[in-house]
């Protein structure tokens, strides 16, 4: 080893040691994201470009996903030590005997809604009878389209259901193929609204509640790498709290920068991190530091999934959360800016 390598590797162990804990291999970390690159993505690169990984002691790499159900799937079979994807897909895969649990929430509200025009006057269930709606079968919307219409005392055979591919929905919707689409709502309302100005009917407002987008691992990942998942998660809420607190450009243009080969539309990023102001917290969690989930909350999830058949057998909140790796302090000093 060169002495220049001898002396760099020297000043990172003695910068980890000098916060409080190890600059060593075991925390590297590696990270499967949901999707390629959108907004919801802006703390982990606003973490990764502002040093905090290093800081906080962690060698990160971020890859980008196909989708969340992916994403937990790989994570559970050990390829990722973290995973970044929608939190319903992790509690049902739970159920199915995969042995993964969510340590961060960020997004803890149901994101899924129906993507209406925004001329249309429709404003609830009740308003879509006779109408084309665009849905994925497969998808976590599917199962609950039943009682969405139920709310606005329709049925499917009130609605004309258009079952496309999950790739084919934007461009469907967009093109005026469909009177509404079902998707997630931050990340979907600013892709189409540059063509076909839109609005939202969220599933949260009929009682169908629960979480959509954290962090998730292993109960493996969780015991042998704790230290380590306790200080990515930490890191990754404080940021998230300070983008959300005023600094939407700084997530923006750390994006953009991450990922300069998707040409990503600056404004479409802006309007998907602010879309997620609405869905980042629950009743249960306001006030509490970012990234802290409720077992109440996780309770009616865990029910509205459960009625909705997803779930091959009954669980416990604390079977599928904790809340024992969010250092608090950390969430602190970065939510105030303490860089």
């Amino acid at each position: 080893m060169s002495a220049r390598r001898w002396i760099g590797l020297a000043f990172a162990t003695l910068a980890g040691w000098s916060l409080g804990f190890p600059a060593n291999a075991a925390d590297t970390l590696k990270v499967r994201l949901d999707w390629t690159p959108w907004g919801d993505h802006a703390p982990l690169h606003f973490a990764a470009q502002k040093g905090l990984f290093k800081k906080y002691g962690l060698d990160v790499v971020i890859d980008d996903g196909n989708g969340s159900v992916a994403t937990v799937q790989i994570v559970g079979n050990g390829e990722y030590d973290i995973g970044h994807a929608s939190l319903a897909p992790m509690a049902i895969a739970r159920s199915k005997g995969l042995q993964v649990k969510a340590f961060a929430g960020f997004v803890q509200k149901n994101d899924i809604g129906l993507l209406v025009p925004a001329d249309s006057g429709i404003k609830t269930p009740a308003d879509l009878r006779g109408k084309k709606i665009a849905f994925t079968a497969g998808s976590l919307e599917a199962p609950f389209i039943d009682r969405f219409l139920a709310a606005g005392k329709l049925t499917r055979s009130d609605v004309e259901l258009l079952n496309v591919s999950a790739a084919a929905k934007a461009g469907t919707y967009m093109s005026g193929g469909a009177d509404g689409a079902f998707s997630s709502v931050p990340f979907f309302l600013p892709v189409v609204s540059a063509k076909r100005a839109s609005t939202s009917v969220n599933f949260v407002d009929y009682g169908l509640q629960f979480p959509s987008f954290g962090l998730l691992a292993t109960d493996k990942t969780i015991e042998s790498k704790k230290d380590a998942l306790r200080r990515f998660a930490s890191v990754v809420s404080g940021c998230w709290a300070y983008i959300l607190d005023g600094h939407i450009e700084d997530g923006v243009q750390a994006i953009i920068a991450a990922r300069p080969q998707a040409k990503l539309d600056p404004d479409v990023l802006r309007k998907q991190i602010e879309s997620i102001k609405a869905f980042a917290k629950t009743e249960a969690t306001e006030g509490q530091p970012f990234g802290i989930m409720d077992a109440a909350d996780w309770k009616t999830a865990l029910e509205t999934l459960a009625e909705g058949g997803l779930l091959d057998q009954k669980l416990a909140p604390d079977a599928v959360f904790t809340n024992d790796l969010i250092d608090k302090k950390i969430v602190a000093d970065l939510s105030a800016g303490k860089f």
